[in-house]
């Protein structure tokens, strides 16, 4: 108790949304700090890492073959521990940085977004790992949870709540009282699967072979799920397949919604099941309520009007969607009680 305490006086408590695409750090009393793509760069010969996030994102697709750079987590869980644990030590370095005169031991208490749907050594690995980062006590809470709190959603009331969670490499849809998942569905369906969906497509149709940065680029720039009220279009560059050599071309995004619709669907579906097998006085207060959209993924424009289509009621998006993850994980910090409530047993 005594450690505990004194690690508290000379280190930031933080919440950490470790994303699938990006890692966001909430430092309590300052707010998000952090946000930088969940990529890592490293030798292979030594193992030595050379760059973390943006700068490493820069070197995907790029390196030469002494270098890789690797996305240490996919759907969502660790796939790489020595490169997680790496990219979590430096974040938590980062948060830490003090004039050299102030000394100061980095020993923080972590609370940590994870998918519902992940398993016990799944769990076990992200601990694992913000411990070996440096945390003094490492804390998990499951991403829709996590994000219906950070959208200032009563999740201790008796109130149901339903939550799309949308990230990089997971869809998390829940229903919520109680302070618990009354219902949940954790899919390896997300950002990752959009930006595959237009590779795929653009392979297909134009014999061009894109990049996995360009292809998210695109989905970024004109990607949609329902039309623009003005059709847009962009350019993009890759491989072409005949000839091998460089070819530019003019995307609309008439093709990229063409492409992603079929990911779109399977999410809108999921959606719809998820509330079939909702009790139905929690389907009565998620009518009330409406359904809460978050998450990177969730931000696709006009997904908020297919899903709203599809489950006849009422869809919004949280205001900062991509943060209600990492805001949630940064809300319970201070409210001991109800990170004892939702936290992963």
């Amino acid at each position: 108790m005594i450690l505990d305490f004194l690690f508290g006086l000379f280190s930031y408590d933080l919440g950490i949304d470790l994303g699938t695409a990006n890692t966001m750090v909430f430092v309590k009393g300052k707010g998000v700090v952090i946000r930088e793509p969940s990529v890592v760069a490293r030798d292979k010969k030594t193992g030595k890492v050379l760059a973390i996030g943006k700068k490493a994102k820069d070197m995907v697709g790029k390196t030469p073959d002494l270098i890789e750079a690797i996305r240490p987590l996919r759907d969502g869980v660790i796939a790489d521990f020595d490169a997680t644990e790496a990219m979590l030590k430096y974040y938590v370095q980062l948060v830490h940085q003090v004039p050299a005169i102030i000394p100061r031991i980095p020993r923080p208490k972590v609370v940590i977004g994870i998918p519902s749907g992940v398993t016990e050594v799944e769990r076990r690995a992200v601990a694992d790992a913000a411990l070996s980062a440096g945390a003094r006590q490492a804390y998990l809470i499951e991403e829709p949870m996590a994000a219906a709190i950070g959208a200032g959603l009563p999740v201790l009331e008796p109130d149901g709540q339903l939550i799309v969670d949308i990230g990089g490499g997971t869809t998390d849809i829940a229903v919520i009282s109680l302070g618990g998942i009354v219902i949940d569905r954790c899919l390896r369906i997300a950002g990752d699967e959009l930006d595959e969906a237009i590779t795929a497509y653009i392979r297909l149709r134009h014999g061009l072979l894109l990049g996995e940065v360009t292809a998210e680029q695109l989905k970024i720039k004109i990607g949609s799920a329902a039309a623009f009220p003005k059709p847009k279009r962009a350019v993009v560059r890759g491989r072409d397949m005949e000839t091998g050599l460089p070819k530019s071309l003019n995307i609309s995004s008439l093709e990229v919604r063409e492409a992603i619709m079929p990911v779109i669907q399977r999410i809108v579906t999921y959606v719809v099941d998820t509330l079939e097998e909702t009790p139905p006085e929690l389907v009565a207060d998620i009518m009330k309520h409406g359904v809460v959209l978050c998450g990177g993924g969730g931000q696709l424009y006009g997904l908020d009007k297919v899903i709203g289509e599809a489950t006849k009621m009422n869809v919004w998006l949280v205001e900062k969607a991509q943060e209600a993850v990492v805001r949630g994980c940064g809300k319970v910090l201070s409210d001991e009680a109800l990170l004892k409530q939702v936290m992963v047993k």
